[in-house]
Parts: C-alpha cells; sequence; structure tokens
C-alpha cells in the first residue's frame, strides 16, 4: 500500500482506500493539513528502515517533530484551536511527549536494537559507544537521562505557557496530557535509570487527580 499516493487521493477528492475514506469529512470539517499526514508516514518510515542509534539532537528533533508533533497538530485543529497559539501547543507539547516517551521505554527499544538517545548527549557524558545493552549499563547512563530529561521538562514549560494563550475549553484535552505525561517523567525522575525494566506508573487515583485538575477546572 502506498499511503503517501493515497493521501494524496484524499486530499484531492478521490480517496481509495476504507481508512482514507473514513477521513474525508474530517479533513474539511477540522481543516486537517495534508503535510501532517505526510510527516506521520516520514516517521515511520525512520523506524521501519533501520534501527535507530544514538542520533543526533537535530535528527531526534525531526523525530519527534515527524512521530508527534505532527499528530499534536491535527489533534489541536480538532479540538478547535487552529491558531499559531495551538501550534505552538503542538510542537512543545509533542516533543516533551515524545522524549518522555523515549525515557520511559529505554530497555524496551534497547530489546529492538534501538538507543534514541541523543549523540551529543552521550558524548558529553564519556559515552561513545551505540549499542543500547552496552549505554544502558553504563554508570555515566543516568547523567545523560537525566540531561535529556531536562530538555522534555524545557518542552513541558514551554506548552504550559502556549496552553495558557488558549481558550481553556479547547485546550483541555492537552492540558490533561501534559499533566499526566509531567507526572510520568518525575516519576521516572524520582525511580533513577539503574532498573529500566521497572515499570514507572502513574496511580489510577492521582491520574484521576491530574484529570480533575488540568481537563475540569474552569478558568
Amino acid at each position: 500500500m502506498n499511503w503517501r499516493s493515497e493521501i494524496a487521493h484524499l486530499f484531492a477528492g478521490r480517496p481509495q482506500h476504507d481508512v482514507t475514506r473514513g477521513l474525508s469529512e474530517a479533513i474539511h470539517l477540522y481543516g486537517l493539513r495534508c503535510d501532517d499526514f505526510l510527516g506521520i508516514i516520514d516517521g515511520m518510515e525512520m523506524d521501519a528502515r533501520r534501527d535507530i542509534r544514538a542520533p543526533s539532537i537535530a535528527e531526534l528533533d525531526r523525530y519527534c517533530e515527524r512521530v508527534a508533533v505532527a499528530v499534536g497538530r491535527l489533534s489541536v485543529r480538532i479540538f478547535g484551536e487552529a491558531t499559531p497559539a495551538g501550534e505552538r501547543v503542538a510542537a512543545e507539547l509533542g516533543r516533551a511527549l515524545q522524549l518522555t516517551n523515549i525515557l520511559r521505554d529505554l530497555a524496551e527499544d534497547a530489546g529492538r536494537h534501538r538507543l534514541y538517545l541523543p549523540r551529543e548527549m552521550l558524548h558529553a557524558r564519556g559515552i561513545f559507544a551505540t549499542t543500547p545493552n552496552w549505554v544502558l549499563a553504563q554508570p555515566a547512563l543516568a547523567d545523560v537521562c537525566n540531561d535529556l530529561a531536562m530538555l522534555a521538562e524545557g518542552h513541558y514549560v514551554a506548552a504550559a505557557e502556549a496552553i495558557t494563550a488558549c481558550p481553556r475549553r479547547t485546550m483541555r484535552p492537552a492540558a490533561v496530557m501534559l499533566g499526566v505525561y509531567r507526572a510520568l517523567l518525575h516519576e521516572l525522575l524520582a525511580r533513577g535509570w539503574r532498573q529500566l525494566d521497572k515499570p514507572v506508573r502513574i496511580p489510577a487515583w492521582r491520574k484521576l487527580a491530574l484529570v480533575i485538575r488540568h481537563g475540569l477546572a474552569g478558568r
């Protein structure tokens, strides 16, 4: 299946596949953009074509842009926020969520021969190899993970500021995602970076509290 061609057919008004036929109404109703769908396909290809190991910061950012930010841009338009402020939410929150996922899934990704920690951060801490399981066993791994966590935290701060520039009713889903994933990042930092196969989860009661705080509070 050539999904790029199918997306082209979709935006030309001639979808051929059941999936794209199902999207026809949505792209007109919400003003969804072709480039964002193509970006998601590009991100999936980055994952599928090769094992990603210690990408440069620029390549990692490009990956986040495709697999997370593009999804965020589609989402904020569906939420009803097709504005520059909404675009900033998608850009910052998408990166924050993806970096958090990378830190959460280090062991799982290593089992698939992948290592998404950026090369420059590894080098700065004296790690020059790219074999995933070897890297995860290094004492300096904790410093690398903390550095990436601080980058993610900066994106959460910027996303929270961008959300305040949007109407609360349109940004409730984004605010909830921010609250839950930021709490997950803090749980990862509290656990540390040794028992990487130990799952880190937000308790159900805390998730509910975060939903109430970020999703139901008015403004």
